[in-house]
């Protein structure tokens, strides 16, 4: 909704055009008949409880609209260990005939459990177990199941070279043959993995909107415009996102390439020796760089001393997935030094106290969007509008006069 304690002077027009734009999706029009395709529940993995309950305060609020006086779409489950390491899963309402949403964190590493007498942070491995744990709980009594994974488990083994694993498609397999109707990711390392389960639905979402609605909130001045602003690619694995950024909003998009040594291995992969440049220049502007995932952050601070090199002037990184596996002290130092000049993710995984309390990381809500997707398919209604955040994009940048 249109908040008038955001910056900037929007006309009466600016204020009614965002106002329909927010409203072309106002949750309530999918509870107009008050019942989906069957009841609809909510289950929470060890580690998805956060997301799980901020997509399940949206659901509530369209359906209380409505008049269905409903306090909570969740049905409480858990996941126990023995002491051995054994573990089960156990739902405790019945779910006979509901159409179940599991939300799982695969990448929630903050999760502990006891094994003997240690004490363990679940991996991957560890949720997407408790994950097929708490389906097999259902026991096939389910109208429908679809799970929404935003980090989607295995994908960044997603190719195989020479004798590899292929996780991620190996588990989407599995999961469909689990009686799995539906996935919900988010900005999928390699989206080309859903072509191991051509008969199962599987959305692959991107939070642009989000995104962008972000930074317009947490930069004060900023305005995208050609002369004024770049978008930069962080490699060519990126450059279908970043191109994204750049067509809708009208301004141009440089590219990095990694030139890697293909003789040397080092912790598991090629190292990256240059990052070469490839566009017009960056001097003066304002640069935005987008990717899926920031794990231990070096590409991204390697190209933002580069283009600082370049003369560039503010520099804002974002990640899907801003995990930080090295920690933070880096970014630390590359924001006092000017360097970069804000980090924005989501909260689609696990997100450190300590990165929650840094001035130059900006968090990016997309619960609201996840719940647009649960009522939608609950409803059996078209997600294509969802998806497809072009007008709403538009509609932002008319209200802020970029367009």
């Amino acid at each position: 909704m249109y908040d008038p304690a955001l910056p900037g002077q929007e006309s009466k027009k600016e204020q009614e055009l965002f106002l329909v734009m927010e409203q072309q999706h106002s949750g309530t029009e999918f509870f107009i008949d008050g019942n989906g395709v069957a009841d609809l529940g909510l289950i929470a993995t060890p580690g998805a409880h956060e997301l799980t309950a901020l997509i399940d305060s949206h659901l509530v609020r369209w359906a209380n609209r409505k008049g269905l006086n409903k306090e909570t779409f969740i049905i409480p489950s858990e996941c126990p260990r023995f002491s051995s390491g054994d573990g089960k899963g156990v739902i405790k309402n019945t779910v006979r005939g509901d159409d179940l949403y599991f939300v799982v964190d695969v990448g929630n590493y903050s999760c502990k459990y006891r094994l003997f007498s240690s004490e363990n942070s679940m991996s991957p491995d560890d949720h997407y177990q408790d994950l097929k744990r708490l389906i097999q709980a259902a026991s096939g009594k389910a109208h429908r199941i679809t799970v929404i994974m935003p980090l989607l488990y295995g994908s960044r083994q997603h190719r195989r070279t020479y004798r590899e694993s292929l996780d991620c498609a190996y588990a989407l397999q599995e999961l469909q043959s689990m009686g799995v109707a539906n996935i919900i990711t988010f900005d999928a390392h390699d989206p080309r993995v859903s072509n191991a389960v051509p008969l199962m639905g599987m959305d692959n979402v991107m939070p642009t909107y989000q995104v962008m609605k972000a930074m317009f909130k947490h930069i004060p001045d900023f305005k995208p415009t050609p002369d004024s602003f770049m978008v930069i690619s962080p490699d060519e694995g990126a450059i279908n996102r970043n191109m994204y950024y750049a067509s809708v909003l009208g301004v141009n998009l440089g590219m990095f390439y990694k030139r890697r040594d293909y003789s040397r291995v080092v912790n598991g992969r090629n190292p990256i020796v240059a990052h070469e440049y490839l566009g017009e220049s960056v001097e003066g502007k304002d640069v935005f760089i987008a990717d899926d995932i920031i794990s231990s952050g070096e590409s991204m601070l390697d190209i933002g001393y580069e283009l600082k090199k370049r003369g560039a002037k503010r520099i804002f990184c974002n990640a899907t997935y801003a995990i930080f596996t090295a920690g933070l002290a880096e970014f630390d130092k590359a924001y006092e030094n000017g360097i970069i000049s804000g980090v924005f993710g989501t909260n689609l995984t696990y997100r450190t106290p300590e990165l929650l309390s840094r001035e130059w990381f900006h968090e990016v809500d997309v619960s609201k969007y996840i719940a647009y997707f649960v009522a939608a398919i609950n409803h059996d209604m078209s997600v294509s509008s969802i998806i497809d955040p072009h007008a709403k994009i538009e509609a932002l940048l008319q209200r802020y006069g970029v367009k």
